[in-house]
């Protein structure tokens, strides 16, 4: 059977539920601002550059089509990409989850005698908690993704798949840079170009002394081995060539067959999460080349609950991510809950459905039970995803999945509410009843809550007052 991510290593697991979490985020009106104007922006430059394109709907029908072999592929191309890595003098690593891939990423940066490495563009060592292995170790690792820079500093997590710290604003990043930089300048000002230029000054220093650079993958070719992150600023470019050894850590969902299916997603990644009709930096290497970049380059490929996904003939889709955030930018719930609310390092809608089939969940009180209820339903998601993952639909499967693991035993406040709503609508007698005595409610002047425990849901929802007249009535008094 497959084996879920495990529990205690890495970040698919907080230690709250999302209600409760995300009540504390909605009292904070700083972080809601922050977010509610970041997203907002980024949402208008994606929109315009979307309409630029005539065949839109046809890229994501590709993109979509294009993850739904790759996944019923999945082992023989995992076996290909191997095959040419190891061929163009790259090593590849298994790692079954995220306790072992730590353990491997570990020995290999003691192999060579450093104790710091400097990386870049990874949600996967985010995922299985590599910065904190690597710490334990003795090992330095510096981040040099502006945003994930200023994460670290803060020592923060990340709230957003591509935007790390879009719940900090300038002024707050300023003062992150002031406390936890050394050298800068005192009079640093919160002006974007003079944070991005201490940042470069700061990294520079590190890029120049790095021996190992520890990196992610947007993408892996099986047909020639080759991986490739793309980027903005820059410093994924120096993270990726200047090191004499460099370390990739790749979840196994994201290859593609061949060379000619990354021009579909180098299509619909940039406008979908940075609203770019193409990304400033798109790095691309094959093995090891004598003479240019690094010397020594090494893949590990992650499970760490990945097949569980698969596994799941309905949830499997969610493996389709290209980790763009077009879903977060547009979900009502993640612009005020904001990215810590979810736990997880995958937030937003695709991380209420990616992370508990990833986990697996323990019951009701396990936090990530909670996260296929942190949506509206709205469709949003599904609307903005570029491989057209029917989020919407991933999260009822969950919630489904989650009341039929939980039948018997004693009946919850829902369990009664759904049978008392089954009961009233088994005939047309006990339904007439059921209207009389909502009437009753409004005549009382009960419209708007319920007493307990049915007001543990009209304590956040306004429940409408029942018409004066039913439509039973109305015909009645109508037609005869």
């Amino acid at each position: 059977m497959p084996v879920h991510a495990p529990a205690g290593v890495g970040h698919l697991r907080g230690t709250q539920s999302f209600p409760d979490a995300a009540r504390g985020a909605l009292a904070d009106t700083q972080l809601r601002r922050n977010l509610g104007g970041a997203t907002a922006t980024i949402r208008a430059k994606r929109q315009a550059v979307v309409d630029e394109v005539d065949d839109w709907e046809q890229l994501r029908e590709a993109g979509s089509a294009l993850k739904a072999d790759v996944m019923a592929r999945l082992p023989e191309l995992l076996v290909q990409l191997e095959e040419n890595v190891t061929a163009r003098g790259g090593v590849v690593h298994w790692a079954r989850d995220a306790a072992e891939a730590n353990r491997l990423v570990v020995d290999l940066v003691r192999a060579t005698g450093v104790d710091e490495v400097v990386k870049v563009k990874s949600m996967a060592t985010q995922e299985i908690g590599l910065n904190e292995a690597l710490e334990a170790a003795g090992i330095a690792a510096w981040e040099t993704d502006l945003a994930e820079l200023i994460v670290q500093l803060g020592h923060d997590t990340p709230s957003h798949i591509l935007v790390p710290a879009i719940h900090r604003n300038r002024a707050e990043i300023r003062e992150i840079f002031l406390r936890e930089m050394p050298d800068v300048d005192p009079d640093l000002t919160d002006e974007p170009r003079v944070l991005a230029m201490a940042a470069r000054a700061h990294l520079r220093r590190v890029f120049l002394r790095a021996k190992v650079g520890i990196s992610g993958a947007n993408f892996a070719v099986a047909d020639t081995g080759t991986l490739s992150v793309v980027e903005s600023e820059g410093n994924g470019r120096m993270c990726l060539t200047l090191p004499e050894t460099l370390i990739t850590v790749m979840g196994i969902e994201k290859l593609v067959p061949t060379w000619q299916d990354l021009e579909v997603f180098l299509q619909l990644l940039p406008r979908s999460s940075t609203g770019e009709r193409m990304n400033p930096y798109t790095s691309t290497w094959t093995g090891v080349t004598p003479g240019d970049g690094p010397q020594t380059v090494h893949l590990v490929l992650i499970d760490n609950g990945r097949t569980a996904v698969l596994a799941d003939e309905v949830g499997r889709s969610a493996l389709h991510c290209i980790r763009c955030s077009a879903c977060l930018n547009v979900c009502p719930v993640y612009e005020r809950a904001g990215g810590h609310a979810y736990g997880s390092v995958y937030p937003g809608p695709i991380g209420a459905v990616l992370t508990p089939l990833m986990t697996g969940t323990t019951g009701h009180d396990d936090p990530n039970a909670s996260l296929p209820y942190a949506s509206s339903l709205c469709g949003a998601c599904f609307d903005a995803c570029p491989v057209r993952i029917n989020i919407p639909e991933l999260l009822v499967h969950l919630r489904a999945k989650g009341v039929d693991a939980e039948r018997g035993g004693i009946p919850s406040g829902q369990d009664l509410a759904m049978k008392a709503a089954g009961w009233a609508m088994g005939s047309p007698g006990k339904f007439a009843l059921a209207e009389r005595a909502a009437g009753l409610s409004r005549v009382l002047g009960r419209g708007s809550s319920l007493p307990w425990p049915a007001s543990m849901w009209t304590g956040a929802r306004d429940l409408p007052a029942p018409p004066t007249e039913t439509f039973r009535q109305w015909w009645a008094r109508e037609r005869g």
